[in-house]
């Protein structure tokens, strides 16, 4: 080979700085992506039943009051509540919280009603409601002053015929575990946030990252005279 033709072959210092950087981009989709196969097989691994089943705290859900579960529509109507039932976990089983009041500690009851549906969800069905359970709906509209957004919900009317009902939180099975699994998610959640990577593989992945430090100054806040010159004449500082 001439020798002349090694000169072309030669990179200077930026390029060799972008091959780098390029490299390292490369590796961290890669580890992103390895991160994603790992979690996506956690969380197929099956259930196990346990062999001495235990009791973790309480459950609170609706069910049907009694004249209802009596009545000729019961079957329906616990069908209805299967699609749009709530359940909250307590270590109490009062269900109670603190709350201060007038430099007092009280305790106030933890609220829950039934799931309410979003316009997106009542438009494609995701809870596959039948023309019947759809007239039990009411649509309805909320505006938030803040941000002028008319937020539109349908909610069930009659929610007379169901009760809430406190339970044992009972413990049956629970998922696979894979130690080997485990200690590669773990390695590699330790090597990002370690060397704190997470800002540049989200960057990578899914668009620009979040910067904190980056003040976007608002348009309600725009001061017409930041970037006006010291140096101006006294009437374009007064216009």
């Amino acid at each position: 080979m001439d020798p002349q033709e090694w000169l072309y072959r030669l990179r200077s210092a930026r390029q060799k700085k972008r091959l780098v950087r390029k490299d390292r981009d490369k590796q961290l989709i890669r580890l992103d992506r390895r991160q994603s196969e790992l979690l996506k097989i956690r969380w197929s691994l099956p259930m196990i039943p346990l062999d001495r089943p235990y009791q973790k705290g309480w459950k609170r859900l609706f069910v049907l009051r009694d004249d209802v579960q009596r009545s000729s529509n019961e079957a329906f109507h616990q069908a209805l509540l299967d699609k749009i039932n709530t359940v909250i976990y307590h270590f109490d089983k009062s269900f109670k919280v603190k709350k201060r009041r007038k430099r007092r500690y009280g305790q106030k009851t933890i609220p829950q009603s039934l799931r309410e549906i979003s316009d997106y969800d009542w438009q494609r069905n995701h809870f596959k409601l039948t023309e019947e359970e759809q007239a039990y709906f009411l649509k309805t509209e909320t505006m938030h002053l803040k941000t002028r957004y008319t937020e539109v919900r349908y909610v069930y009317t009659e929610t007379w015929r169901f009760v809430l009902k406190v339970m044992p939180h009972i413990i049956t099975e629970v998922k696979m575990l894979d130690e080997i699994l485990e200690q590669e998610i773990k390695s590699i959640d330790n090597h990002i946030d370690s060397n704190n990577l997470w800002p540049r593989i989200r960057r990578l992945t899914n668009g620009r990252s979040y910067r904190p430090w980056e003040y976007v100054e608002k348009p309600k806040y725009h001061n017409e005279l930041k970037n006006m010159p010291a140096y101006g004449d006294k009437e374009a500082y007064l216009d």
